[in-house]
């Protein structure tokens, strides 16, 4: 009898996982979303990560809007994409521009009025942009958590909350964020970032839900450490992990690939971060005591 019921309980395991593997087989098969001719707006564009990424949708032919704080290195982004372009078989447009800063709420709603005035409509908005920080709670000034939490929270939400509407007038549009492993876990001494990412993994994850019914597709990506410049837009000095980190241009490429899948949820860290993640939800007491350990050997960070 109990051998009988454990026979019973592996097929439904194994013909789970064999549904599962359908499942994503049949989602590679499927069409992909058109990138072509569409209307991308890229925050933290004018370097690293977001410049990667206005590469690979200038490059599929999208029309670009690219937003950053510097007018001057976001117009240096625009010539090295134009002049890429003028060997490139696929039919691509010259970007535009806007300058303002995230963390400066009146100046997102305006520049997201000025941004649908460029084309009349968005299709697909990438928020990339954001700070990081590294160092001891003890030492974090109130300032610096509502800095980090203004530009990696506050100022995504109130762009796609502004953009919003004309996506679901026109009932279609993919919003992506560029969020972090740490969304997913807390690692000691980035407190400020990582309550922000985890801040933005809950927003999108609700949207997600409630702007389904209108077509608009909502995309998460995680990636552990991306060898960006991020640092230099740091509160303070990035830790060394950063320089080991993903090349920022394979990052660039499998957002890409999200929105062509209409992706909902990317993770894109190495197996030791993605292990964590399932720890911290299916063995808690484990994953304290290893981030218990790690933050006794850290101590007071040399490299903050």
């Amino acid at each position: 009898m109990e051998r009988g019921m454990g026979g019973s309980t592996l097929s439904v395991v194994l013909g789970g996982l064999g549904v599962l593997l359908l499942y994503r087989m049949l989602l590679r098969l499927r069409p992909g979303a058109r990138v072509q001719d569409a209307v991308v707006v890229i925050t933290g564009a004018s370097s690293g990560l977001g410049k990667e990424c206005a590469r690979v949708f200038h490059a599929a032919g999208a029309r670009l809007v690219l937003c950053g704080r510097s007018a001057a290195r976001l117009q240096e982004v625009v010539q090295e994409l134009t002049a890429s372009s003028a060997q490139s078989k696929t039919k691509t447009y010259t970007p535009r521009t806007m300058t303002f800063d995230l963390a400066e709420a009146e100046m997102v709603a305006r520049a997201a009025e000025e941004i649908r005035q460029c084309y009349g409509h968005v299709d697909i908005l990438i928020n990339n942009a954001g700070i990081s920080y590294r160092g001891n709670i003890l030492d974090t000034d109130m300032a610096v958590q509502r800095a980090v939490m203004d530009t990696n929270y506050f100022g995504p939400i109130a762009l796609t909350q502004a953009l919003l509407p004309t996506m679901v007038r026109q009932r279609s549009g993919h919003i992506v964020v560029i969020s972090s492993i740490q969304g997913k876990i807390a690692i000691p001494y980035r407190s400020a970032y990582a309550a922000s990412k985890h801040a933005t993994q809950a927003y999108f994850d609700c949207l997600r839900a409630e702007v389904e019914s209108y077509g608009i597709a909502v995309t998460v990506v995680s990636p552990g450490y991306v060898r960006t410049n991020l640092s230099l837009n740091a509160v303070t000095v990035l830790d060394k992990s950063t320089a080991m980190g993903r090349d920022p241009k394979d990052v660039a490429k499998a957002v890409l690939e999200a929105v062509r899948r209409r992706s909902k949820d990317v993770v894109l860290a190495g197996p030791l971060p993605a292990l964590a993640v399932y720890i911290r939800n299916l063995w808690p007491a484990l994953y304290f005591k290893v981030m218990s350990l790690r933050a006794r050997k850290e101590q007071r960070p040399q490299d903050a």
